[in-house]
């Protein structure tokens, strides 16, 4: 029979590409992962991993082995999930995975929620861009995911994720009290194509949102947090796009402007289907929808 534990690391391998990355995911030494492949391959009989360089490659035997291993931990998934569903008791450990905004603006509450209502769940944080917060749902080192999705630069969710929409963030453009867009009149978006643009960080969605709603665009700053953008906005350097959850109170020096048409991301709750009827993720689903009630989003004007 096959260890359970030695197809993790033949999944996480082929997943990651290297010794080092699997056993920082699976929290474990690399030691002890090229231990359990050598178990495997002994307990199979096959050569299951060949060095390719300083990365790993599997061999034919290894990929089949690898795609009944990622088959086998889904089942597994389902059976802790109905096991859970079972106890009806909201118990073990959840990790979630969020964008930058969501940690700050809604995952505190919500984990706060969690802890007084749940004293028997232990709670995880990590903080990635959408991209990377689908993958590590789907390869299953994460319980839910909190994702911010633009219509224009649409996510694809992939198969045997199951998502829903908890609220819609409204974006908008900032820009310093001296400039010719801060008059109180509507500015369509498009009048703003030759302007100096602060955005987010080359790779981030936010970033090619606004390469896709302004083509041919080329921003001067690449900044990740949205106060230092205001900060740059105030010291009159250019203009930036900023939605509503993510932004803190405005300094002096700024101003909000109505645009068209109306910049808007939805927010995305996302969880793998084998682990919907885990009640641990079906209370985490409702401290979120509850976060986000709560939540005040700052006047557009």
């Amino acid at each position: 029979m096959i260890d359970l534990g030695r197809l993790r690391a033949l999944h996480a391998v082929a997943s990651y590409g290297t010794v080092l990355a699997a056993g920082e995911a699976l929290h474990c030494t690399p030691s002890a992962v090229s231990q359990q492949l050598a178990k495997l391959e002994r307990e199979t009989g096959a050569t299951l991993i060949e060095k390719d360089g300083r990365r790993l490659r599997l061999t034919e035997a290894g990929r089949v082995l690898a795609g009944h291993a990622e088959r086998v931990l889904s089942t597994v998934d389902e059976a802790e999930a109905a096991l859970a569903a079972h106890r009806d008791t909201v118990i073990g450990r959840l990790t979630v995975a969020a964008f930058a905004t969501a940690c700050r603006a809604l995952l505190p509450y919500a984990l706060h929620r969690l802890a007084t209502d749940h004293p028997q769940l232990a709670t995880g944080l990590v903080e990635v861009n959408p991209h990377e917060g689908l993958e590590v749902l789907r390869r299953g080192h994460v319980d839910l995911a909190v994702l911010d999705d633009w219509p224009e630069v649409a996510l694809r969710y992939p198969p045997g994720i199951t998502h829903v929409e908890i609220g819609r963030d409204v974006a908008d453009l900032i820009v310093p009290t001296g400039h010719r867009f801060a008059t109180g009149r509507e500015v369509r978006l498009a009048q703003a194509g030759d302007e100096r643009w602060i955005s987010a960080k080359s790779g981030d969605i936010c970033h090619q949102w606004l390469l896709r709603v302004l083509p041919g665009v080329r921003p001067d700053f690449h900044v990740g947090e949205f106060e230092t953008q205001l900060t740059l906005i105030a010291a009159g350097l250019g203009i930036a796009i900023i939605p509503r959850l993510a932004r803190p109170p405005l300094p002096a020096g700024v101003c909000v402007v109505p645009v068209r048409p109306v910049p808007t991301r939805r927010v995305v709750l996302a969880w793998r289907e084998a682990s919907a009827a885990r009640p641990a993720v079906t209370a985490a689903v409702g401290a979120l929808r509850e976060a986000w009630r709560r939540q005040e989003v700052a006047p557009a004007g």
